[in-house]
Formats: C-alpha cells, sequence, structure tokens
C-alpha cells in the first residue's frame, strides 16, 4: 500500500473480553473522508477483508475493520463458559463506534456488514438508536428462514440449522464442524432462531421486530449471485422488515465482479462493489 503500513491493530475492552480493530491509513487526498466500518461474517477473521479494505480505500473511504468477539484478534475464544449471543454483538458494535468517536466527529460514518457481521449492526441501530451512523450497508445479509429458500433448499436447511442448534446446546459450544468456526452457542442459537422462525428473537428485553420496524437509517442491501448461504430471496425477507427505512435494493453479479463470486469469494473481486458503496455514502446528506 504504497510503503504505508497495512493497518494499525487496536483494542476496545468489552465485558468479558476485547474487540480487535484494524485502523487503515486514510485515503490520499480525501480529507476528512467518510468512514466505514467493516463487520465480518461468522467465523471471518477481519483480515480476510483487506482485498475489499484496499478498494474502499481506493474509492476514497477511510476503512475500519473490526473482529467480531470469539473470532480473531477479539476475546474471549468461545467456550463452554461463553454464552454470547446476538444482544452482545450488537453492543460490541456500540462500544467500538464509542471508541473511534475521535475519529468520527463531523464526517459520515457507515456501518458495513457481511452476513452475521450486518445483522449485529442492523441490530445495534435497532436496539440502541440510529444517529450514531449515517448509513448502513449490507453485503449478503439476510435472515436464514427456510422457507424463503428456493426450490427444495429450505427442506434441508431447517434440520441442518436446527441440528447445529442442537449439537452447540449438548456440548456447551460450537466446535466449528464444517460451518461458522467456533461459536458461542447463544450466537448459535439466536441464529437458528432466525432459521427456523424467519424473525430475530427478543433481545434485552426489547420485541425486535418492532425495533427494526423502525429504524430510519439508509440502508444499502445487496445480495450476491450464487450465494450459498444468503441466496437473494433471504435478503428479500430482512428488506421487508425495513419498512421505515429507505432501502436500496441491488445485486452484485458475475458480469460486475468479472469472476465467479459466491457468500465469501466476492471480497477478492469488490473494486465494483466498493465504488458503488463510495457512491451509496457520497449521497448521505452531510452531518
Amino acid at each position: 500500500m504504497n510503503g504505508e503500513p497495512e493497518y494499525a491493530q487496536e483494542f476496545v475492552d468489552v465485558d468479558g473480553g476485547r474487540l480487535g480493530v484494524q485502523i487503515y491509513p486514510e485515503p490520499a487526498g480525501v480529507p476528512d473522508a467518510p468512514v466505514v466500518v467493516i463487520w465480518p461474517a461468522m467465523g471471518v477473521r477481519a483480515r480476510y477483508y483487506r482485498p475489499f479494505a484496499a478498494a474502499l480505500r481506493a474509492a476514497g473511504l477511510a476503512v475500519v475493520v473490526a473482529d467480531l468477539r470469539g473470532t480473531g484478534a477479539s476475546t474471549p475464544a468461545p467456550s463452554r463458559a461463553d454464552r454470547h449471543g446476538y444482544a452482545e454483538l450488537a453492543d460490541d458494535v456500540g462500544a467500538v463506534l464509542a471508541a473511534l468517536k475521535p475519529r468520527l466527529d463531523g464526517r459520515t460514518r457507515l456501518l458495513l456488514g457481511h452476513s452475521l457481521g450486518g445483522q449485529a449492526a442492523l441490530l445495534h441501530l435497532a436496539l440502541h438508536g440510529d444517529d450514531e451512523v449515517d448509513g448502513l450497508a449490507l453485503i449478503a445479509v439476510g435472515i436464514p428462514y427456510w422457507r424463503t429458500y428456493p426450490g427444495r433448499r429450505g427442506l434441508g436447511v431447517l434440520p441442518y440449522t436446527q441440528g447445529i442448534a442442537a449439537t452447540a446446546a449438548l456440548l456447551g459450544v460450537w466446535p466449528g464442524w464444517g460451518f461458522g468456526g467456533r461459536q458461542a452457542r447463544g450466537v448459535i442459537r439466536d441464529w437458528a432462531y432466525t432459521a427456523r422462525t424467519g424473525r430475530f428473537p427478543r433481545l434485552e428485553g426489547t420485541d425486535t421486530a418492532a425495533a427494526v420496524h423502525a429504524v430510519r437509517t439508509p440502508v444499502l442491501a445487496v445480495s450476491v449471485d450464487d450465494d450459498q448461504f444468503t441466496p437473494h430471496e433471504t435478503v428479500d425477507h430482512l428488506c421487508a422488515k425495513l419498512a421505515a427505512a429507505p432501502v436500496t435494493r441491488e445485486r452484485y453479479t458475475v458480469a460486475q465482479a468479472g469472476t465467479t463470486v459466491d457468500h465469501f469469494t466476492w471480497v477478492r473481486a469488490s473494486v465494483p462493489l466498493a465504488r458503488r458503496i463510495a457512491g451509496f455514502a457520497g449521497d448521505l446528506p452531510p452531518r
């Protein structure tokens, strides 16, 4: 990156652990650039998003990537003693935003979530208010409701997700056997609930369905061609719950990427998508 450090590794303390946060250098020649804070997919380390971060910086955005609790540089490692779920993931988004406040003040700020990271970002806005950020970008973020999967796929999604949840409950932790990496049983419990019911569970005593319904932050929701975990229909299902938010719904196609893409590999072919996100950020009302 032109001799600059790839990123600076920082940490944010949270109850029971700390979150690894990667701060990339400011984009060259763009004073007070909009800041995008990226939240990864389940079991995916923040370092995986290096190509995407480079594309976003080239498009004129300042970039921060946070490791989800228990993944990458974030602690604690999932174990039988760790029971965190979606509520804690949503709280973690707020903790990182608070720690970044000196960098964010006066600048357009955008939360960007991939898969589980997008759910956490949305739930933070729903549970804690949406005035901290100016926009929300959701990449391959849906609700994995088994009835929304095309064809016969849903018939396999239901026993698959509930079997993972049952295993996590029995063992006290999900070992990561072929899916999602090692995860706290609370995360798997809440994820399996969304797959079974098509809605988020109640969190912190809050009706999350009503809270999501009330979010007003502008949203760019992008599904990815050939996504094996989050097909277009699951993203549509989530977007239908964002009744109060202005939602721009788009697809990232093989033709746009210039290569095959899926739930994960879009990161390595993300230059056109990064430009679209920069355009979305530039269209947001100035803070």
